[in-house]
């Protein structure tokens, strides 16, 4: 593996963490939002996240070390991570008793966002943190390319 395939796995992992820091605010947005496109209330919206499939696993890898071939690097691409799908979340809306709202039924009952906001900030600060994460690893290898680089002086 290279500094560059660190440098895209690092970077992967960081719009995969944007992205899913978007969705969470899009959440945090529609909180209170009853009535959609569709007809019904907001849903919330969760991210899946799926390998960069490379063709190369870490059974692969160890198959490798074990077998003596320490030093090829024949097929080794760099992994990382991507958003495989964003999905709905399928839990059931919450129910409020507001026969005022328009959007109440006949019994006086209005369907809420299926949206926890402790949920989403927890998650949100989950986020954050590996968006941190992969800053760090980002300049942790940057930093070892400029010692490398200082070496060959």
């Amino acid at each position: 593996m290279s500094f560059f395939d660190s440098f895209k796995i690092s970077a992967s992992g960081m719009t995969a963490q944007r992205l899913r820091m978007d969705t969470i605010s899009q959440n945090l947005a529609n909180i209170n939002t009853t009535r959609t496109e569709g007809g019904g209330p907001y849903r919330r919206k969760t991210v899946i996240f799926e390998e960069i499939n490379n063709g190369r696993n870490f059974r692969s890898h160890l198959d490798k070390y074990i077998d003596g071939n320490r030093n090829s690097s024949v097929g080794i691409t760099s992994g990382g991570v991507k958003v495989s799908q964003i999905i709905a979340d399928q839990s059931p809306f919450i129910e409020v008793y507001d026969p005022t709202h328009p959007d109440a039924n006949e019994e006086g009952y209005l369907l809420m966002p299926n949206v926890n906001s402790v949920e989403e900030m927890t998650n949100l600060i989950s986020a954050n943190r590996s968006y941190e994460a992969n800053i760090t690893a980002f300049n942790a290898t940057k930093g070892m390319m400029g010692k490398a680089l200082d070496i060959g002086r």
